[in-house]
């Protein structure tokens, strides 16, 4: 797998997030693909993908991640992340973390690990 396949790959995750476009985000994942995000069972396969995705884009009227940093070995990545978001009610959030992705064959995320707190954006969001 070319280094550049997997900073592709990472920015067209990217670029979905902060375009709040689910269906080019989903594409960037395997079909059998497996997220573990924080306080919550991995997300298995793209209809619960679909599902963390929605649950998340629904409490803002935008939000999105901005890679900040990759570091990129074989065919893994660790990228460090900043979002952004302007929730429903019209709060500003702004919330930070890492995510280190696997990349199949296919140039598709096979597996991806999230390390950020999802209870202190939805405190910031909320208070």
């Amino acid at each position: 797998m070319s280094p550049e396949i997997i900073q592709q790959v990472i920015a067209d995750y990217f670029a979905a997030t902060r375009a709040m476009n689910l269906s080019a985000w989903l594409a960037t994942f395997a079909e059998d693909a497996i997220s573990y995000e924080p306080e919550t069972p991995p997300l298995e396969g793209h209809p619960a993908l679909s599902q963390f995705f929605q649950n998340i884009a629904g409490l803002f009227e935008q939000v999105g991640l901005t890679e900040e940093n990759i570091f990129i070995t074989g065919n893994q990545a660790a990228v460090k992340w900043k979002g952004q978001g302007v929730g429903k009610n019209g709060k500003t959030v702004i919330f930070a973390g890492i995510d280190i992705f696997e990349v199949n064959n296919a140039g598709k995320i096979q597996k991806m690990w999230a390390y950020w707190s999802p209870a202190a954006m939805m405190a910031e969001l909320q208070g």
